[in-house]
């Protein structure tokens, strides 16, 4: 037993996998002659049927002539090309789409009330349900992409949601129009943990969070968009305009991206029979892979099973980091719709024009772009558990203050400040989460890691107009803002018991050769 151990070590030598077997002889011929011992030792132990002796010499002549590459060091450990980027832009795209398309109702319900003579209070379980969907949504949407990729998974999300926004603008009942938001909930949540996945595994290591975060941070850009949309639309076309703009734009732009967005290199290594694919993607990132190339996952001497699933996100080495960001989603998130479903109420209820206290939701967004973006940046040259627990540590402080603070038309300017740093702290956690959790799954479970995550959030995106709405009525805005605090607050004890923070990267570029970088 103790010689077929030794054996199969030495085939399976993490030195041997990531060279090509033609530029190092003396470990290729080491490689061979483990395998023959290994294949003679099988024989003295137990016959081999003539399958696995076909299997065996198949192997033998593979590590012979055919070059074996580690995607997962080429991309981690490769340039960052225009062609990368362009891949991250059209990923951000759809997200710019689904964050549209998740903020047009609430933009069309004044609309709504009036056509059909309805008070406010009737759409709030329509509300509901469309976070509902998205929380379903982000675990099935994460499983679907591990299971057959990123990019299928994204863009048949987008175009789900597409179609069914597209049928809202035909309704004319709130039973209908719920049950349509609801469908159209699941598409919306499933593009996230996919467009995140996706984002992660385009690019090198130390450009990742910034690559998610920019990509995550299209969430609030769509749903700005969204607003400016609809102040054009509404009042010249209707809101059934709207509902069909928000239909037909996505789905033209994911018609597209199926044409030019690749799979993810990683998922494409997992899948034999795609290796001319990755082939391909390779070359246009700028590395000339021999045709006869043989692939391997990053830190792996085996192919990633296809089939993962939720209890995978449990054995022992991922269960506190599983935790540690399900409570983080969650909290996270219960605090940011906290603010933006409310904040405009509480501020019109101090005495704000509507005017001024939609004004301050808008600074509020605006500082969660700067803030996530900032953060993206910060992690890249502290690592995440500094970045993101003194991001949540400068939240707690702002919240607390701002609790502190009374509500004054008349002192508007300083109260504006604290909620761009408050917004700005807020989304930047919410928003560098997405990297962080995809940096703590490994790519056969990294789909299913984050959408389960995203999953568990949504609860608390569903739970937040109850938890606000009960602390204004008990204790005004000051027990309003002191929900934020209290909610990061267990947000910063979450994040502190994840093992797989990201760490620090360097700013210089370690070239990695798989062959020759093309055009040279």
């Amino acid at each position: 037993m103790g010689e077929i151990v030794a054996a199969f070590g030495v085939c399976h030598s993490p030195h041997l996998l990531t060279r090509p077997p033609d530029e190092n002889p003396e470990h290729q011929e080491l490689s061979i002659a483990a395998m023959r011992q290994l294949g003679k030792i099988l024989d003295e132990t137990h016959p081999t049927p003539p399958a696995s002796a076909a299997r065996l010499n198949r192997l033998l002549f593979e590590t012979k002539f055919m070059k074996t590459v580690d995607v997962g060091q080429v991309i981690d450990e490769g340039r960052w090309t225009t062609y990368q980027k362009l891949l991250i832009l059209g990923t951000a795209l759809t997200i710019i789409l689904d964050g549209v398309d998740n903020q047009l109702l609430g933009n069309a319900v004044p609309s709504l009330m009036k056509e059909w003579s309805l008070p406010r209070g009737a759409f709030s379980t329509v509300l509901a349900l469309s976070p509902l969907g998205m929380m379903i949504g982000g675990a099935i949407g994460g499983i679907l992409g591990d299971r057959i990729g990123r990019r299928t998974a994204l863009l048949s999300s987008v175009i789900s949601f597409a179609a069914l926004t597209l049928a809202i603008s035909t309704v004319n009942s709130l039973m209908l129009l719920g049950v349509l938001r609801f469908l159209a909930g699941l598409g919306l949540g499933g593009a996230m943990p996919n467009a995140a996945a996706l984002a992660s595994e385009y690019v090198p290591r130390r450009q990742r969070p910034f690559a998610v975060t920019l990509t995550i941070v299209c969430i609030p850009l769509g749903g700005t968009l969204a607003a400016f949309l609809s102040a054009r639309v509404i009042p010249l076309y209707g809101w059934r305009a709207l509902f069909i703009l928000g239909g037909i734009i996505p789905v033209v732009l994911a018609l597209i991206l199926f044409k030019i967005l690749p799979e993810s290199p990683r998922y494409l290594a997992s899948r034999r029979e795609r290796w001319s694919e990755l082939i391909a993607l390779l070359r246009k990132i700028g590395h000339n892979v021999p045709s006869d190339a043989a692939f391997i996952e990053a830190g792996t001497a085996q192919t990633p099973k296809s089939r993962a699933s939720m209890r995978d996100l449990f054995v022992p080495q991922f269960r506190r980091d599983t935790l540690g960001l399900f409570g983080s989603f969650f909290f996270c998130l219960l605090v940011n719709y906290i603010g933006i479903l409310l904040l405009v109420a509480t501020l019109t209820g101090a005495g704000f024009s509507q005017s001024a206290a939609s004004n301050a939701l808008g600074w509020w967004n605006i500082g969660g772009v700067g803030g996530a973006i900032l953060g993206a940046l910060i992690i890249q040259r502290f690592g995440s558990r500094v970045t993101m627990l003194g991001l949540s540590g400068i939240a707690i402080a702002s919240a607390f203050a701002v609790a502190a603070m009374p509500l004054d038309p008349q002192n508007a300017f300083t109260l504006l400040l604290m909620f761009i740093l408050l917004g700005g702290t807020l989304n930047a956690v919410q928003t560098t989460m997405y990297a962080l959790a995809a940096n703590v799954y490994p790519t056969e479970i990294r789909g299913t890691g984050i959408g389960t995550a995203v999953a568990v959030g949504r609860i608390g995106n569903v739970l937040a107009s109850y938890v606000g709405i009960f602390a204004l009525n008990h204790g005004g805005a000051p027990a309003y803002f002191s929900t934020f605090a209290i909610g990061m607050i267990i947000v910063f004890m979450s994040l502190a018991v994840i093992r797989r923070h990201i760490d620090r990267t360097v700013n210089e570029i370690a070239g990695v050769k798989v062959g020759a970088p093309a055009g040279h």
